[in-house]
């Protein structure tokens, strides 16, 4: 059994054991979606307000693991097979840290969850720009528009710019715990010129290949 799947169990049970311990705690109906001023606009049952984040964590593990043997480009997955792994660790760590806050508002604890879940979104998104930089062409993980898909070379200088937006869009994000009332800016804003602008740049770089031939 390979390192990272033990520490993807690891995470599993401290998730689960988490959600067991606080279960009985948690009202009837919890609290499950807030918007962006971090107001709750969203509930479920006990029962999903508890278990559901677990469940998802499952599910993201079967993602994992089968990825890299369905894509046409596996080879290339397993040259960046590290940063790969260890995104994942991080997509699980942030739910985990997700499900933390929460259980703690659905027990008594009151703070702006949009406010108090930007440590960890910043650190997602840090994360998603180092997986960029070190990915290499394949069908499920970058920015996988016609144009990088249909070289490396694209891919790879889309890829270095989409690392470095999305991590200042990461640092960009921790704006939002000096500026509440800014949190939206300093959180959509740079997402969606980390996603959008190289999206634009493997356009303009496979334009500029065409007419270099």
């Amino acid at each position: 059994m390979k390192r990272a799947n033990y520490k993807f169990l690891a995470i599993l049970i401290l998730t689960l054991a988490v959600s067991i311990v606080v279960y009985p705690q948690l009202p009837a109906t919890v609290a499950s979606h807030f918007n962006a001023a971090g107001e709750v606009n969203g509930t479920m049952n006990r029962f999903w307000g508890a278990f559901l984040v677990p469940l998802i964590m499952v599910m993201l593990y079967v993602v994992y693991a089968v990825i890299p043997h369905i894509d046409p480009l596996g080879e290339n997955i397993a040259s960046f097979r590290r940063a790969y792994d260890v995104f994942w660790l991080g997509v699980l760590v942030f739910l985990l840290y997700l499900h933390m806050l929460t259980l703690a508002f659905n027990t008594g604890w009151r703070f702006n969850m949009t406010v108090a879940l930007v440590p960890g979104l910043a650190a997602l998104f840090w994360l998603i720009g180092w997986l960029m930089s070190q990915s290499r062409r394949n069908w499920f993980i970058g920015i996988r528009t016609p144009w990088t898909l249909s070289s490396d070379s694209i891919w790879e200088a889309t890829h270095r710019m989409a690392g470095t937006l999305f991590k200042v869009a990461g640092i960009l994000m921790l704006g939002a715990l000096v500026f509440p009332s800014l949190s939206l800016w300093f959180i959509f804003v740079p997402i969606l010129i980390a996603a959008l602008v190289p999206i634009v740049h493997s356009y303009l770089l496979y334009r500029r290949h065409l007419t270099s031939r």
